[in-house]
């Protein structure tokens, strides 16, 4: 039923250990505190399964694929589709430049602990147009993909009222509402979270006008099995449908090019020297790499106001459907 064998590890996570850790705390609250680690890691990989599904469907069926997206809309929080427009529509084709949704240096050219933090706000205010218009296109004209956005929708919302609901049932109202909350609603908002953090990360600082130096990757071997290979950031984004099994040997290939400040060997060192040891020494912060994103080659005026999907024919990219 697989596309790609190494799936088998994704769909593990997936349907074993997302439902397995999130219904824990409901048999036995005492593992509350203990299973919010766990949590949010499953989290982050509920969010870096959206990535991956919307890029290279999970399933050889269209129907499974279907059922995936919204199985991971209620892990993710918010309807998968939501990648179609703002991510795949948008941000691959501006990356970081004047018209991309999620640009790092909006409202400031500093990469600080307070921007980063508070990226996530900035980056949904300013996708929301995008998702509206797409959901616009859909209604009017194409019903199939229309249908699977309800679809999702409906099922984000259901799921997360009948997990309270059922909470509520087991443990009372006060304890019930606690259990769904560290289960399933905390570790849902932390996929969508970090998945905005990790594109700031991702591109701030980077120079998009590069072959190659538009995107920083983590390279580290373990950090990337954790995550399913989505620290290959630059071979991602100048493959954008290739499977995440493929992207160390598509990072092999390009390493030499890619300026060795953007190759970070692991993510939790970077977040503690760029924004906890950078708050005490400008020397441990990041510096801009090549052409800043807001110097465009000939000096062109910027306009940053969210570039239309109106000209893209809804539908694209719909295999996940």
């Amino acid at each position: 039923m697989l596309r790609y064998s190494p799936d088998w590890r994704t769909v593990l996570w997936a349907f074993g250990f997302f439902p397995l850790v999130g219904f824990a705390p409901y048999v036995e609250p005492r593992l509350l505190p203990w299973l919010l680690p766990v949590s949010l890691y499953f989290g982050f990989c509920a969010g870096a399964f959206s990535h991956n599904h919307n890029h290279c469907p999970t399933f050889k069926s269209r129907k499974l694929n279907a059922f995936y997206s919204a199985w991971l809309s209620i892990f993710y929080f918010w309807p998968t589709y939501m990648w179609i427009p703002t991510h795949n529509l948008n941000h691959h084709k501006h990356v970081n430049k004047a018209g991309d949704a999620t640009i790092t240096w909006r409202y400031s050219k500093k990469n600080t602990l307070f921007t980063s933090a508070t990226y996530y706000f900035v980056s949904t205010y300013w996708q929301k147009p995008v998702i509206d218009e797409y959901r616009a296109k859909a209604k009017a004209n194409n019903p199939e993909v229309y249908r699977q956005i309800i679809v999702q929708w409906a099922t984000v919302i259901g799921a997360h009222l009948s997990l309270l609901a059922l909470g509520i049932s087991m443990r009372g109202p006060r304890l019930g509402a606690l259990v769904y909350v560290f289960g399933f609603l905390i570790p849902a908002m932390f996929a969508n979270y970090s998945m905005i953090f990790i594109n700031y990360v991702q591109h701030v600082h980077t120079d998009p006008w590069s072959a190659h130096n538009h995107s920083r990757n983590f390279v580290g071997k373990m950090g990337n099995w954790l995550v399913f290979n989505n620290g290959y950031h630059a071979a991602h984004h100048e493959s954008a449908g290739l499977h995440w099994s493929k992207l160390p040997a598509a990072h092999a290939k390009i390493a030499h090019l890619i300026d060795p400040s953007l190759n970070e060997p692991s993510i939790v060192w970077y977040i503690l020297r760029a924004y906890v040891l950078g708050m005490f020494s400008e020397r441990f912060r990041t510096k801009q790499v090549g052409r800043a994103p807001y110097d465009p080659p000939g000096g062109a005026q910027l306009d940053l106001r969210t570039a239309s999907v109106a000209a893209v024919e809804v539908g694209v990219n719909d295999s996940m459907f």
